[in-house]
């Protein structure tokens, strides 16, 4: 297995995911000669006819961009005086239905809704939090607390505090208020002050000031930690995701660990979270689908490729081997190939 996070070389000059936009290096591109009126008629037909057209759905779903599926779900309602989503939820089950419906959810909502259902009930589930609030973008991040805002009334930031606690929760707070610089200049001055602060209040003492790690992770450019990592690297002989692992424990651990991550690399960051997502006995379909549509549009080509460098196999493989039915048809459509 390649050892990605320990690899620093070409860091600082290697591009974000964090700034890559829709369209880039996603395997779903909008679809040419499109007519979200002709796409209505086919999934109302598929749906209302005899037994569900799943085939039909598949096709159309995972072959139109996220703005076109928008389109489709206002034609939809146009034509049925139904939700499409109502609809879809009435005739599919289990994680297809959970698939084809994260697919008619604009992304925003989508993320927003993964958040509230990781807040729900006993025990929020951290690591869903740590996954979206440490890959997203301000942007992003902005979008997904405004529909909060629209469909709760409550300020997203607030409803957190309550749910969790101590420096974690100061870290993923930070994060929440989508406020990281996003400057692309990088000062390599800074970088090695703040790489010295870091072995300072790790490495270099008895005992760990959390607060300095959360300050510069959290509040920094993706750009300006890249070359503070390099930094690091070089005062201290090791990564700072080491010295992390080392120093910490817990969520406020594995939201610093996720941070560092998605500085090195989004796409390898999501490919080890697939990865994780399939091994052992069971799957977290949940996590599976919300990858597979969240980075669909985005960076799943990059996603691929560094799945296959990580693990010696492809994405697509390890779709087949653990997935079933026309949920594993409909992901396998999304993959969009494979790299074996």
């Amino acid at each position: 297995m390649a050892s990605l996070w320990d690899d620093l070389d070409s860091l600082v000059n290697s591009p974000s995911s964090f700034e890559a936009t829709t369209g880039e290096r996603g395997t779903i591109k909008p679809k040419a000669d499109f007519d979200a009126g002709d796409d209505a008629v086919a999934l109302r037909k598929a749906i209302e006819g005899l037994g569900t057209k799943d085939k039909v759905l598949i096709d159309i779903l995972t072959h139109r961009s996220s703005a076109q599926r928008q389109l489709i779900c206002e034609a939809y309602l146009g034509a049925t005086g139904r939700t499409l989503v109502e609809d879809l939820k009435g005739d599919t089950s289990g994680d297809f239905e959970d698939l084809l419906v994260a697919l008619v959810t604009p992304p925003a909502a989508y993320d927003c809704h993964e958040v509230m259902r990781a807040m729900e009930g006993a025990g929020t589930k951290d690591s869903v939090l740590i996954e979206i609030f440490a890959s997203r973008s301000n942007q992003q991040i902005k979008a997904l607390t405004d529909v909060y805002l629209e469909e709760t009334e409550k300020m997203l930031t607030l409803d957190l505090k309550s749910e969790i606690s101590g420096d974690f929760s100061n870290a993923l707070l930070l994060l929440a208020e989508g406020k990281r610089d996003d400057n692309t200049a990088v000062d390599a001055d800074k970088a090695k002050e703040d790489a010295k602060t870091l072995y300072d209040a790790g490495e270099k003492k008895w005992g760990t000031d959390e607060t300095k790690f959360v300050d510069i992770l959290c509040n920094r450019s993706i750009p300006q930690l890249r070359q503070t990592l390099v930094e690091y690297k070089n005062i201290s002989g090791k990564t700072l995701q080491h010295s992390i692992e080392g120093e910490m424990s817990g969520e406020l651990e594995e939201l610093l660990v996720a941070i560092v991550k998605c500085v090195k690399s989004v796409p390898a960051f999501f490919a080890e979270r697939l990865y994780e997502s399939m091994k052992g006995g069971g799957t977290d379909e949940s996590t599976l689908n919300r990858i597979m549509v969240g980075r669909s549009e985005i960076d799943m080509l990059d996603i691929r490729a560094e799945f296959k460098k990580l693990y010696e196999y492809s994405l697509h493989s390890a779709i087949e081997s653990d997935c079933r039915g026309k949920w594993e048809k409909s992901l396998l459509k999304m993959c969009g190939g494979d790299d074996d």
